[in-house]
């Protein structure tokens, strides 16, 4: 079935936001970085200005930079309308109110936006839908990251989140996924399967992270080769 643009809700993220969601170190951001589902976040315009390396792995990439644009404007209100609606459901302390939320996630949008097209033509911004392969060899990457993607939609199935992450950990060195809640803001059901799973062959552990906007979601699970000693 072919991806359709018509049922994404593009919302971006700022590398700020990145940094304390992923506890990701001075020295981390420093390292190859493969981050996936991050949609129109400005993480890696923001990360290729300070001359980091980042790939951003996600379907909508391979739409015109119109078409992400007139996506982005026909659902900013109807996102902002829904988080005014469960307003209750989420921390308003790092984001003080709703205002302060449009603002910060239509920034990021704007500045992914201005760098789309140079992104593209260096292949940072990548078309790629999980579980399918990537084209990067094994351990091309130190670190990859899943925002907002992995464990919180678990109605994509066990078999889909284990296939996804497989993927991830055979192009890096050390997986991070962030959050670990579903969109009701209960831990998500296929949480602890894969840590089950992953917990055979590999060093897995959930850290607390300084990032809470959703209630609850203030943990990223972090998967490793037991090879490589994970830094908290």
């Amino acid at each position: 079935m072919a991806f359709e643009l018509s049922k994404v809700v593009p919302w971006g993220r700022t590398l700020e936001e990145y940094k304390t969601m992923f506890t990701l170190s001075t020295e981390d951001l420093k390292k190859s970085i493969a981050s996936f589902g991050d949609g129109p976040a400005s993480f890696n315009a923001e990360m290729t200005k300070l001359k980091n390396n980042v790939i951003s792995f996600d379907p909508i990439y391979q739409f015109t930079k119109q078409q992400l644009i007139n996506r982005i404007e026909e659902t900013k209100d109807i996102v902002m309308k829904q988080t005014k609606e469960n307003k209750d459901n989420f921390i308003w302390t790092n984001i003080k109110d709703l205002d302060e939320l449009e603002k910060i996630r239509m920034g990021a949008m704007s500045n992914f936006i201005k760098d789309f097209e140079e992104g593209k033509e260096e292949k940072r911004y990548i078309p790629h839908e999980l579980p399918n392969k990537t084209n990067f060899s094994d351990n091309h990457f130190d670190i990859g990251l899943s925002s907002h993607f992995l464990l919180l939609y678990p109605k994509l199935g066990l078999d889909f989140h284990i296939k996804s992450i497989d993927e991830m950990l055979r192009i890096c060195k050390e997986v991070r996924i962030f959050p670990i809640i579903d969109l009701d803001a209960k831990e998500s059901s296929v949480l602890q399967p894969i840590i089950d799973y992953y917990n055979k062959n590999y060093d897995v552990k959930i850290e607390k992270t300084d990032y809470e906007f959703q209630k609850d979601g203030d943990k990223v699970l972090v998967i490793g080769s037991k090879n490589e000693k994970l830094k908290y």
